[in-house]
């Protein structure tokens, strides 16, 4: 296994957080059970980023950067 740090919002940490208790699972766990189903997911069409339009766009940059 690779340990690393992750910098995320608090919002979005508080919200991996409840799923992991209502899957009980850890939260370790509950990121890792996440990105493999991500990983996993058949890729959208080419042509429409995002692909599900429910789904939050990417992130780019520095999250915590306020715009000019």
């Amino acid at each position: 296994m690779i340990r690393f740090s992750l910098r995320i919002p608090a919002d979005l940490h508080e919200r991996v957080t409840a799923r992991a208790a209502a899957d009980r699972r850890s939260l370790n766990s509950q990121i890792l059970h996440l990105l493999e189903i991500a990983l996993a997911a058949p890729q959208a069409d080419a042509g429409s980023p995002g692909g599900d339009p429910a789904s939050p766009a990417p992130l780019r940059g520095k999250p915590d950067s306020s715009p000019a």
